[in-house]
């Protein structure tokens, strides 16, 4: 194992391949024979997320997968019609973006301000149905949600004149995208 510095300037641990492999079998065997009943679920790369999650500590990602499924079994998302949602998608409130992130995932569009109905218990359920149809529509199982709070804050509405990619958070334009290349001009100028 080996560290590096994060983002937020904290050493973060670095494993080996043997090393998180290891970790990953260790949660396996924690899990028990579910582990093999739920093969997507529990596979290696779902179990290295969940690691991940929990600062490699076995104990503590296999409590979390463990109610991930719990969850799974009884909320059943894969269950989850277009018939079911429909109402609560009429005005486009959560949508996926026809863009990926830097990384490549698949990025969820979320408006609050085209809210059109009362239902907790609808507006679950349709973004846990947008989400896994994200999810079953991607190489990936990471997505990235972006709040469109337009509507909340005078100052973020972009102006006529303004292209479609100055809407664009920072962390999801390309390089060559027009206000990257003004804020990274802005923020050497003023240093």
């Amino acid at each position: 194992m080996s560290a590096r510095k994060s983002r937020a300037n904290a050493t973060e641990k670095v494993w080996s391949h043997e090393e998180q492999q290891a970790k990953i079998n260790e949660v396996k065997k924690l899990m028990g024979p579910i582990a093999d009943k739920l093969p997507v679920l529990c596979s290696d790369a779902s179990i290295l997320r969940y690691l991940k999650a929990r600062n490699w500590n076995t104990k503590k990602a296999n409590k979390m997968l463990k109610e991930t499924l719990k969850w799974r079994l009884e909320y059943k998302p894969e269950k989850i019609s277009w018939e079911d949602i429909a109402q609560e998608a009429k005005t486009g409130k959560i949508y996926r973006a026809t863009y990926t992130d830097k990384q490549g995932r698949t990025v969820l569009v979320m408006r609050p301000s085209s809210q059109n109905t009362e239902s907790t218990t609808g507006q679950i359920r349709y973004l846990v149905y947008c989400m896994e149809n994200a999810i079953l529509s991607s190489n990936s199982t990471d997505g990235y949600m972006m709040l469109d709070s337009a509507a909340f804050d005078v100052d973020s509405q972009a102006s006529d004149d303004e292209s479609d990619t100055d809407e664009i958070p920072s962390n999801l334009r390309r390089p060559d995208d027009k206000l990257q290349e003004v804020t990274s001009a802005t923020t050497s100028d003023s240093r």
